[in-house]
């Protein structure tokens, strides 16, 4: 079934989507509707089917059963690098071209649809502030950067060529803490001021409530739950759902006990 999130022209959407490698069963037959401009944080345990999805939507992967469209378009009617040139994508190793520049890297995808150079350097400039970096990073190399730094190259660049989606891969995994937190809090104000439409796969259930509007818990291929942070946890009946949401309120219980607090 449809969860309520379903409306009559959703950015993203799920009818029936399966896949299988083997006998497992990487998605089951999944519904779901993403709203435009929502922001929404893909939950679940190892091989549940998260990165499957997300990987759906962009064309990574094809569905062996079922529909995705996005913008109302059939994902398999599209050409694949016509679709991702749509779709800002970030993931957790970033994937920066270590022989190009951060300004080169960030003008990739203009660069492939024909964008002139004032054009490319405009939008180079723009997108460094954007993601609070200094201009003159914009000749380094990646190898001179700070994780946090080509991760912030890495959101950039994703948005370069102006997406209205903007899918994200565990994309501060590899992160320390504190740049964790920052970062987060500037992607989802990114996500505010430039109207996105944001999928992101996380294992960090405190990154989801903090980040999302809305949480999609999967396991074993199949959706468990899908709501706001704070209904899920009114509501959550499953209890895989909500052992996964009282994560967070765990760790902050057992840290005051830890510092005395």
């Amino acid at each position: 079934m449809l969860y309520p999130w379903a409306m009559a022209d959703p950015a993203i959407q799920l009818s029936g989507v399966s896949k299988r490698y083997g006998a497992h069963a990487a998605l089951d037959g999944v519904d779901l509707a993403v709203p435009r401009g929502a922001f929404v944080a893909l939950v679940g345990g190892s091989g549940s089917g998260k990165t499957t999805l997300l990987k759906t939507i962009n064309g990574l992967i094809a569905p062996d059963a079922g529909r995705v469209t996005v913008d109302g378009e059939d994902v398999a009617a599209v050409p694949p690098h016509q679709l991702r040139r749509r779709i800002g994508y970030v993931f957790q190793e970033v994937g920066l071209f270590p022989h190009l520049s951060v300004a080169e890297n960030i003008g990739v995808t203009p660069r492939l649809l024909g964008w002139d150079r004032a054009r490319i350097a405009a939008r180079v400039a723009e997108l460094l502030e954007l993601v609070a970096l200094p201009s003159e990073m914009a000749a380094r190399a990646p190898a001179a950067l700070s994780g946090g730094q080509r991760q912030r190259v890495g959101v950039a660049r994703a948005l370069a060529a102006e997406p209205r989606i903007v899918l994200m891969d565990e994309p501060f995994g590899a992160l320390d803490p504190v740049i964790r937190d920052a970062l987060g809090a500037d992607v989802r104000a990114l996500h505010e001021r430039l109207g996105l439409t944001t999928v992101m796969v996380t294992h960090d259930m405190a990154e989801a409530v903090l980040l999302a509007d809305r949480i999609v818990v999967l396991d074993g291929g199949r959706i468990l739950a899908d709501g706001a942070p704070a209904e899920l946890m009114a509501h959550a009946g499953d209890p895989q759902v909500r052992a996964l949401l009282e994560a967070p309120k765990r760790q902050a219980e057992r840290l005051r006990e830890r510092l005395g607090a």
